[in-house]
């Protein structure tokens, strides 16, 4: 097929990589002539572990395009993804007005028959709205289904996501629509499994399911961290209660981790989201409400640990923070508990040393009126530190060398935000050590 993907973030730029890697003509539209050029070049503006080497893979076997023109792409192809951002607005609903540029661009163009699919996150709705846009705009004798096909893919698994996905979302109306993309599709379902992972549904619900997915990843990390914040205060173990809940197979261990809260480009913004879809619906969801509190609790306790560390005037103190990306194996900050934090300690006076393996470019620009110490690694970053803080667990932080930072720090305290060392062997080299839920 000839495919199309307007948009090269994570979701299109990963997802047109795999289904050109698939021998599929992938064209991706871009509106920023710098990205576009690097892209023709295999230089990607994300880091997503194995990402460079399939694009450039793909542009080398010219079954990957780039282009800043509408024109050749969307009349050639058979399916045209609507792959673009959806911030929030300030009071947490999407911000769709991409969206609806984009399909109103995409309408101008069509050609023939065409899918017009909205991988993006959206409300309910949306998908609806497209269609009369597309409809006005459109030519004549060019004819268009809409669809809904939600992405599930995380950051730094990408790419494995995109080629073994839990399932397959098809939201349409059309029969046409369906087989398109059930057949675009067939590649990444495996034959035995094919009716247990492919649900095709009408385009509301395939629009819904994104955000009760990630609402509900968002409520298991929060319920995490209240049990965690529960047991410090009788003296429970939280990450043993945590993991015997997880092996209930109702349950599941998955997400099911204390630490210092979630982040990235999902999450927040998609709890955000279906809060105010529910509001403009008459109904308050509650739970969601109180889920994004404690996630703010969360971020705001691992402060809270460096007060009762250092004292709340930390004037003079130098707090060596380890991660600064929402999660390991990728650059994005957005919405990262390192956002949180780090500004939180320089306000109490501290001194910020800190070390990243990818996201320091990014922690430049977004901290760029911050004094903070960019370190070359996290020995370089804990020396002469009073605290160490490990906020986000890169596999690189795991087998830290205790004993060596023993001898770099100027006083032994340690704050697991992660909960990726062991207690009791940093206790026996003398340091004071503070987890989450322990």
């Amino acid at each position: 097929m000839t495919i199309t993907f307007v948009g090269h973030g994570y979701v299109g730029l990963v997802t047109a990589a795999v289904f050109a890697d698939l021998g599929n003509t992938v064209w991706v539209i871009g509106h920023t002539p710098e990205k576009i050029e690097n892209l023709k070049k295999g230089i990607i503006p994300i880091y997503e572990p194995g990402l460079e080497e399939l694009v450039k893979r793909n542009v080398q076997a010219k079954r990957l395009l780039f282009t800043l023109d509408y024109s050749p792409a969307i009349s050639q192809s058979d399916v045209v993804f609507i792959a673009v951002g959806t911030p929030p607005k300030s009071n947490g609903e999407a911000d769709l007005s991409v969206v609806f540029a984009v399909a109103e661009k995409i309408g101008k163009h069509l050609d023939g028959y065409t899918v017009v699919i909205t991988k993006s996150t959206v409300p309910m709705g949306t998908n609806r709205k497209v269609k009369e846009l597309v409809e006005k705009i459109k030519p004549a004798k060019a004819v268009f289904d809409i669809a809904s096909v939600p992405e599930f893919l995380r950051e730094g698994q990408a790419i494995s996501d995109t080629l073994h996905p839990d399932r397959i979302v098809i939201g349409t109306e059309s029969q046409k629509a369906q087989d398109v993309l059930v057949e675009l599709h067939k590649p990444l379902i495996a034959q035995e499994s094919k009716q247990e992972r492919l649900v095709v549904t009408t385009i509301e619900t395939a629009e819904m399911i994104k955000y009760a997915a990630n609402a509900f990843l968002a409520t298991k990390i929060s319920f995490a961290n209240a049990i965690a914040q529960l047991s410090e205060k009788v003296g429970a173990n939280g990450p043993d209660v945590l993991r015997a809940v997880g092996l209930d197979k109702r349950i599941g261990p998955a997400f099911l981790y204390a630490g210092a809260g979630y982040g990235g480009s999902c999450f927040p913004k998609d709890v955000k989201a279906l809060i105010q879809i529910a509001r403009q619906n008459s109904y308050d969801f509650k739970l969601l409400s109180d889920v994004e509190e404690i996630n703010k609790q969360a971020m705001h306790g691992i402060v809270h640990k460096a007060e009762k560390a250092l004292g709340r005037d930390m004037k003079g103190k130098t707090v060596a923070v380890l991660g600064l990306s929402f999660k390991p194996d990728t650059d994005d900050m957005r919405d990262a508990p390192s956002r949180i934090i780090i500004p939180e300690l320089l306000d109490r006076g501290a001194k910020v040393k800190t070390y990243d393996p990818i996201a320091m470019d990014n922690a430049k620009k977004i901290f760029k009126d911050l004094q903070i110490t960019y370190c070359k690694d996290a020995y370089d970053a804990v020396s002469g530190a009073d605290l160490m803080i490990l906020v986000t667990e890169w596999n690189e932080f795991r087998q830290l060398d205790l004993a060596k930072i023993r001898e770099l720090m100027h006083n032994l305290g340690i704050i697991d935000g992660r909960n990726i060392y062991e207690p009791e062997k940093a206790k026996a080299l003398g340091f004071a050590y503070m987890g989450v839920g322990r």
